[in-house]
């Protein structure tokens, strides 16, 4: 299951109706518990990170299919049906204040799950990682206001969180999993689901953005008033690559634009993590107070004065607004939604909840599903 987009995430502001929630709290529960009793904790968490799923089982609990609240409120149901049973899985986190107090919930699992030190560690990193690639690594405007993480007794976990771009008033939602990925740093993400897909989107985690990645570490390990020497020499403004005078150089395009004031550089950050002496850019991005001014001023420097561009490619892949049944500008993956609405339907049929809770969920999915693009 690859990256995907499934609806235009509205930007909504407000709370859920109390007699919603407990609604979708008493489906929920029957229909959680039936996918980890018949599935397994590992292949819940493994749905949770599909934006697709994720979004189909919102509906079929009656929340909006297109909003921003999508993402809070299910999160929010979520985390009330598993700290309040035994299914094997917990939640921390959540919107706004809940979600910086992810850290201080991990610690607490310990006296849940029996996790040692080590393992809360590990788990509070990898909380840290999933919000700064998205904040700083990925920046497409979207800040993050919603993290939650689902954590397992076995340490598995799975992350979504997602951010809001005041300026198109939209949110994108972020999704990870725990295993599915080699690096935080490279190609990590699940699934991201937005409303557009961004023409220029500073994206140091692409693929195609290692060499990038790779300067970015030796520029912090030269020392800090060299960059800060270069980075104040430079005018950006049209300004051509140096790559075009050196030798053995293909010529490079003019800079796209960077929006980079020197004096919003955390460069007590950029000096700890030259202290730190990092040996790879994912070290780089955990050092504390390395954020998006920061990463764009690397960025700069590594364009304009080594001709080492980082990529501009959105990783969001297709949403509503983009995919086409004439595959342009790319097919839309209607079996990754067949298959996720089937799922739901299989769990929703054998949960133990009234006909007419069940009856209503169905419509509710057949709804959405007719929402869909045609394939």
């Amino acid at each position: 299951m690859q990256r995907t987009g499934v609806a235009e995430l509205i930007l909504h502001g407000g709370r859920a109706p109390p007699w919603l929630t407990k609604r979708m709290i008493r489906l929920g529960n029957a229909v959680v518990r039936i996918v980890v009793d018949e599935y397994g904790v590992s292949e819940f968490l493994r749905r949770l990170s599909h934006p697709v799923w994720f979004q189909a089982l919102s509906c079929a609990l009656a929340y909006d299919w297109d909003s921003s609240g999508t993402t809070t409120v299910l999160c929010g149901v979520l985390k009330t049906i598993l700290n309040s049973g035994d299914f094997g899985v917990k939640a921390v986190g959540g919107k706004g204040r809940l979600s910086r107090l992810s850290l201080e919930e991990i610690g607490r699992l310990r006296e849940v799950f029996d996790f040692s030190d080590e393992d809360v560690e590990r788990l509070r990193y990898a909380s840290r990682m999933v919000a700064k690639v998205d904040n700083t690594a990925v920046q497409a405007g979207y800040r993050l206001y919603h993290h939650t993480m689902f954590i397992a007794e076995d340490g598995s976990w799975a992350v979504v969180q997602q951010g809001m771009n005041p300026s198109v008033k939209m949110a994108r939602r972020f999704h990870w999993l725990s295993g599915g990925f080699k690096s935080f740093v490279v190609e990590p993400h699940s699934g991201i689901i937005g409303a557009a897909r961004h023409r220029m989107v500073l994206n140091t985690v692409a693929r195609e953005a290692e060499e990038f990645r790779k300067l970015s570490v030796d520029l912090v390990r030269d020392g800090v008033s060299r960059l800060r020497r270069t980075l104040s020499s430079l005018r950006v403004e049209g300004q051509e690559s140096l790559a075009r005078w050196m030798t053995d150089v293909g010529e490079t395009p003019i800079v796209k634009g960077y929006r980079v004031d020197p004096r919003r550089v955390n460069w007590e950050a950029l000096k700890r993590a030259y202290e730190a002496a990092p040996v790879d850019y994912e070290q780089l991005l955990a050092v504390k107070g390395v954020g998006p001014s920061t990463v764009k001023a690397l960025a700069l420097v590594s364009e304009l004065v080594y001709g080492v561009e980082p990529s501009w490619r959105d990783p969001v892949k297709y949403t509503f607004a983009f995919g086409g049944k004439d595959g342009i500008p790319f097919p839309v993956r209607r079996r990754e939604y067949d298959e996720a609405i089937n799922f739901l339907e299989d769990a929703i049929s054998r949960a133990k909840v009234g006909d007419r809770d069940r009856l209503e969920a169905f419509k509710r999915l057949r709804s959405y599903a007719a929402r869909l693009p045609s394939p």
